[in-house]
């Protein structure tokens, strides 16, 4: 009995480290303004649940992740219009 309940509470912990947020602190960062991706100009949302980045201070969202991917390959490119 006391191992299921050891098992419990280390389930419930596992749960909650999960929640978790991973981000790190926004304070400072300029946030996104627009509603639409910063490489193809889609409507945020209308390719899956949005990805948010940071770069330079100033948040950046993408419809999918071949848009996060094409950015980190040349970041200067595509941030010089932000």
């Amino acid at each position: 009995m006391k191992s299921i309940t050891i098992l419990g509470f280390s389930a419930i912990a596992l749960l909650f480290s999960s929640c978790a947020s991973t981000g790190g602190s926004t304070a400072g960062v300029k946030p996104y303004t627009s509603d639409t991706c910063v490489m193809t100009d889609n409507k945020l949302g209308s390719m899956g649940p949005v990805i948010t980045k940071v770069y330079d201070g100033k948040e950046v969202k993408f419809c999918c992740k071949p848009c996060v991917t094409k950015l980190e390959k040349d970041p200067q490119k595509y941030l010089a219009n932000l």
